[in-house]
């Protein structure tokens, strides 16, 4: 039977899941140093249940964006309304769009996968990520400045195919870990003439079907590895990472037209640091 004390260490996992899967801070440079306290110690989790529970905790996270969405996406997949008032085809988001701007990550994902999983998830490499991903950040509103004064595309309703597909470049960043799937596509769409909370809708409405299909994937390969026993330790995570998301985007989307990206690029500095005098 699961103690308390590993239902409380899968309530924090689950939060750290949570607070980082889509601000552009990089889940993947806080989940290093997490796996390292507690996934892959011996006494706390076998690794393949703890690779299991990352995927489940991050089904939490994608939950969270559907709510949030949930108007949007009912639409994209409808073509009804959005909210109370119905928007024409030529005037709104579409699916198509959004299938542009998952091509290019998609296709180098499938294609490097093995390679990425094998050779780039190192504290090393995640710190060079957080680095040069802050630099993006700080280039994007700087050179963006004039744009988020008068941004070309102030909605994601007013996105272009080109734009889409460029963001969706952008989004090929995020494959090398530490570099921040949220923090590469804002930054593309900024640097493209979007507005922040345009590039930043356009990032989480993308998100769910590259992250829900690459963690459906992962469970059918660990679903063995699901049992009773460890059942409250993925419930607690997957609760805990969907409330916290939920808080977490919200708030996100509330104050990225006003503070911008430059404070989470900063912040992801001083994270590289920490792992930088944690690991060498």
């Amino acid at each position: 039977m699961m103690d308390f004390l590993m239902i409380l260490k899968a309530i924090i996992l689950g939060m750290v899941e949570g607070l980082t899967e889509f601000a552009p801070v990089s889940s993947t440079g806080h989940m290093i140093i997490v796996d390292d306290m507690w996934l892959k110690s011996k006494e706390f989790l076998q690794e393949y249940v703890a690779n299991t529970f990352k995927v489940v905790i991050q089904l939490g996270s994608i939950l969270a964006v559907v709510v949030v969405f949930k108007e949007r996406f009912l639409n994209l997949l409808s073509f009804g309304k959005l909210g109370n008032q119905t928007i024409s085809q030529q005037n709104r988001l579409k699916l198509s769009q959004v299938i542009v701007g998952l091509i290019p990550a998609g296709i180098l994902g499938v294609l490097f996968e093995d390679y990425i999983d094998e050779n780039l998830f190192r504290a090393e490499t995640v710190l060079i990520g957080l680095v040069l991903g802050a630099l993006l950040m700080i280039l994007a509103d700087y050179f963006g400045v004039r744009n988020a004064k008068n941004p070309k595309t102030i909605t994601v309703d007013q996105i272009t195919y080109k734009q889409a597909f460029l963001v969706g470049l952008f989004q090929c960043l995020s494959l090398w870990p530490g570099f921040s799937r949220s923090g590469s596509t804002i930054s593309g769409g900024v640097l493209l003439g979007l507005s922040h909370r345009a590039a930043a809708d356009f990032t989480f409405i993308m998100a769910v079907p590259i992250m829900f299909g690459a963690s459906f994937l992962s469970l059918l390969k660990n679903w063995q590895y699901f049992s009773m026993d460890a059942m409250p330790f993925f419930i607690a995570g997957f609760i805990s990472a969907f409330i916290f998301a939920l808080i977490t985007i919200r708030f996100f989307l509330k104050l990225i037209n006003k503070i911008k990206l430059v404070p989470f690029a900063i912040y992801r500095i001083v994270l590289a640091i920490a792992i930088y005098v944690v690991y060498f």
